[in-house]
């Protein structure tokens, strides 16, 4: 029988993953200059966690869970998002009791949505993402944008733009329910059965539809913005005014909903405008989620966050033809010609490797020739042959491989003089 990668998955292998890993080391260092400390919560939670907190309406909710049933007979789901766990772990630690608010971390690992794979779009993706719970102030909107556009900076992107939209506080989107719910029914027939099961229950979600998203009663749907109370107004002006002090550009979209009931106040997508990406533009979005914590139980926490797909990121970066370089995978590679020499070869690679040098020998019996194509795939700087006259002699050949100079070193100098070579 044969076994392969589950649909909607992908095996990354080691030619990819130094890619993964630059990424993440740039995240990294984003994260600690903007005072963001990593959070690790489980990969599965109880199924209510999602569905109090994402939205019983939402397309994750309803279609694209990876539920399941554990032997306790509880209903566990494999997490579709990152906040709704980050929030339950704010309340459960008692987080809100932190001296320094707010609680700023950021998440990385695997993800999970039942949903169709497309280019960079899985079913078991990798996402980023962060979170500031704590604060009610417009600035934190900004900080947490600020924080995404520069981690796009930082690996090379150009061809991107920030979105914004504001969704308003309760009171501004019990109003713009009702109208939605006025605008839509006469005509609800026309759309397909999760927009006529949505009008009363979340209105809202009919804009975020993927099947009716042309269709002219989307186009001329009341906008939220119309809707926002003096206070939201307000708080939307402040967001926009902050972003506008550390100058970054941003298109303002009526129509940004966003896929998950959280969201309210600010809302924001970060999109590709690279001709190459493809029609899904989308890179990253967020926004402010005022209200999450008590839903679950907690004290009243407003918080602020995004997440980002770690496939869409090289994506984007392969569309806009930008890469990372390469470091060399080895310092030194050990060539040996004979079994004497091979056990020498053996023993002073352990040596190597204790003294911080990155090195590695043949264990396949190769030829000298096959040997030194190993060691010009591994971009070795250095390499080291050992013979039958080398083992007698008590010395080793070192060989620069920029050059091709080569010159005998004693066994008892060999990790100073590769030390010195490798500065």
């Amino acid at each position: 029988m044969n076994f392969k990668v589950p649909r909607g998955t992908q095996d990354i292998l080691p030619s990819e993953t130094w890619k993964w890993q630059r990424v993440e080391s740039v995240i990294r260092d984003v994260c600690d200059k903007y005072r963001y400390k990593e959070i690790r919560t489980p990969i599965f939670e109880q199924t209510e966690l999602f569905q109090r907190t994402v939205g019983d309406t939402t397309d994750i909710v309803t279609k694209e869970m990876y539920t399941f049933t554990d032997r306790g007979n509880r209903s566990m789901t494999l997490r579709p998002e990152g906040t709704a766990p980050v929030v339950r772990s704010y309340v459960e630690n008692k987080m809100f009791g932190y001296a320094d608010q707010p609680v700023k971390v950021y998440y990385q690992g695997p993800m999970f949505r039942y949903e169709r794979q497309q280019a960079g779009r899985y079913r078991q993706f990798v996402q980023f993402g962060v979170e500031a719970i704590g604060s009610a102030d417009p600035a934190i909107d900004a900080e947490v944008i600020s924080l995404a556009m520069e981690l796009y900076k930082r690996v090379g992107l150009t061809d991107y733009k920030l979105v914004l939209n504001s969704l308003g506080d309760k009171e501004s989107r019990i109003a713009h329910r009702e109208a939605l719910i006025a605008h839509f029914k006469p005509s609800i027939d026309e759309l397909c059965g999760d927009c006529q099961a949505r009008l009363e229950k979340n209105p809202l979600r009919i804009l975020d539809c993927k099947v009716d998203r042309e269709h002219p009663l989307m186009q001329s749907a009341p906008s939220l913005a119309d809707f926002l109370n003096e206070e939201s107004a307000a708080y939307f002006e402040k967001v926009k005014g902050h972003l506008d002090a550390i100058g970054i550009p941003y298109e303002l979209d009526p129509n940004l909903v966003r896929g998950l009931d959280y969201y309210n106040h600010t809302a924001f997508e970060i999109m590709s405008t690279s001709s190459g990406f493809g029609a899904i533009t989308t890179l990253c979005g967020g926004g402010r989620y005022n209200g999450v914590a008590e839903e679950i139980g907690g004290p009243a926490s407003p918080g602020v966050g995004y997440a980002l797909s770690i496939e869409r990121l090289l994506l984007a970066m392969e569309a806009e033809g930008k890469s990372f370089t390469k470091d060399a995978d080895l310092d030194v590679y050990i060539v040996t010609l004979e079994e004497d020499a091979h056990r020498k070869g053996f023993k002073l690679l352990n040596e190597l490797r204790n003294a911080g040098i990155r090195a590695d020998m043949d264990y396949m019996d190769r030829k000298m020739k096959a040997q030194m194509k190993s060691a010009d795939r591994f971009k070795a700087k250095t390499v080291i042959v050992i013979g039958e006259d080398e083992v007698a002699d008590g010395v080793v050949q070192l060989k620069n491989m920029a050059d091709g100079s080569q010159e005998k070193v004693a066994d008892s100098t060999i990790v100073t003089a590769l030390h010195e070579k490798l500065k």
